[in-house]
């Protein structure tokens, strides 16, 4: 069985790491794996989430719990977002948005690069933050919490959490320390 480990990076008072710990160490840190763990699925599940409402797999426009229940419903939205472009570019724009998040919760699962993908889960989420409230006013984005998960993103950037090819355990270091 692997377990989670966090790599402490230099050591010692001389190469300017923490005093505490002596080169090499490898301490166990399960809550922050844990919740590394928790940030990469609720981010993938919710980017999946708004997807699937955007084909209509929640239900259908105007049921319960659902935001567009289609893509012409969900053009419609992205449209009020954008209301500075042209309307030839709307569907281009949703699809890419969707694409992105797509992939994006992929990469949040399956660990690909993920400080890289974490660091542009981000970004995407302070794009809709800034343009849902320049569109719809600065409630919109924080009833969605979509700063809190723009934050938890760049938090798992930061992080950088994944799974070492070489030994298949879980590492979690700073980002500088690779």
């Amino acid at each position: 069985m692997t377990h989670p480990i966090l790599i402490t990076g230099a050591a010692g008072r001389e190469g300017g790491g923490d005093p505490e710990v002596e080169e090499g160490i490898i301490m166990v840190n399960r809550p922050l794996i844990a919740a590394c763990w928790v940030v990469r699925l609720a981010l993938a599940a919710s980017f999946l989430s708004a997807v699937a409402d955007r084909l209509g797999l929640w239900g259908p426009p105007g049921a319960a719990g659902v935001s567009w229940g289609s893509v012409p419903k969900y053009e419609e939205y992205v449209a009020q977002l954008n209301w500075f472009l042209p309307a030839a570019l709307v569907p281009v724009i949703g699809w890419t948005a969707t694409a992105c998040e797509a992939m994006l919760a992929i990469g949040l699962l399956i660990g690909w690069r993920l400080h890289w993908v974490a660091f542009v889960a981000g970004i995407l989420l302070t794009a809709f933050a800034v343009m849902m409230a320049v569109a719809l006013g600065p409630k919109s984005p924080l009833d969605y919490s979509v700063p809190s998960a723009a934050g938890a993103a760049f938090l798992l950037a930061a992080l950088t959490c994944t799974t070492s090819p070489r030994t298949g355990l879980e590492l979690a270091r700073p980002a500088s320390a690779s």
